[in-house]
């Protein structure tokens, strides 16, 4: 099955040192708003993408570049003038979740790439319905590998000791702790009935306490999604019906 997906290099850089940020949609959408927000807040150039026909068939557009589905940027390593260590940020990203039989597939080409690239860590976003208000409910992260498991340590963050992470995260997470890898899945709450950009602007608090160099602003997220709830309000006082959940992110593009 890994045959019919192709990856394509747009430039061969070396990423050595670098941490990937993976966001294929989930719970609320969080994690393709989280991960596109910071593609065009870093204003990061596209290095690669993966082609396949059993993709849904339609181009991205940004900055007027025509995309396969599946993307990866990266930008230059943005360290501060005292030298000191900083990490090179890489964002894998999509707007779709690939069918059940893909997605083994497309985790082995994002693992073989980040190895032939030197990149050794990988944080993967995810949504989580946790069936209460997801400004009251708590973030949460699995880690697989030392350097991660101390990652989630030093920052305080609570690990979710006992459940289910589907899709591309969950495929990620088994298959790092089966071969050594390293990777953190960030798990926010989200609201599973319309594009939650506050819970992707959470998600990307997290992220940016972990790459402060970054300096990655989740304020106009949170902007958005006050814009997303007013428009929502009037909609359902317009139709006098609730919105059609689209908690099915197998089913769902979001652009």
């Amino acid at each position: 099955m890994s045959a019919d997906i192709v990856l394509h290099e747009y430039t061969d850089k070396d990423f050595r040192g670098a941490i990937a940020l993976v966001g294929f949609p989930s719970v609320g959408l969080i994690s393709s708003i989280a991960s596109s927000f910071v593609v065009k807040t870093l204003k990061l150039e596209r290095v690669a993408s993966m082609i396949s026909p059993d993709f849904p068939p339609y181009t991205l557009v940004y900055e007027g570049i025509p995309s396969p589905p599946v993307r990866i940027y990266a930008g230059e390593r943005m360290c501060n003038e005292e030298g000191e260590q900083c990490e090179q940020i890489v964002v894998i990203t999509a707007e779709f979740m690939p069918k059940p039989d893909l997605i083994k597939p497309v985790v082995d080409i994002i693992l073989d790439w980040c190895r032939s690239k030197g990149i050794e860590t990988i944080i993967t976003l995810e949504g989580m319905n946790t069936g209460v208000d997801p400004a009251e409910a708590k973030m949460l992260c699995i880690a697989s590998g030392e350097k991660c498991r101390s990652i989630v340590e030093n920052y305080g963050l609570e690990e979710m000791k006992e459940g289910m992470v589907s899709g591309i995260s969950g495929v990620l997470l088994y298959e790092a702790d089966r071969l050594g890898g390293e990777v953190i899945c960030l798990l926010g709450p989200a609201k599973v009935n319309l594009p939650d950009a506050r819970g992707a602007a959470r998600l990307l608090e997290i992220v940016g306490k972990m790459l402060p160099e970054l300096k990655l602003d989740p304020d106009p997220l949170y902007k958005e999604a006050e814009e997303i709830e007013r428009q929502m309000k009037i909609a359902m006082e317009g139709m006098q019906q609730p919105p059609r959940p689209i908690s099915d992110a197998s089913s769902m593009i979001y652009g």
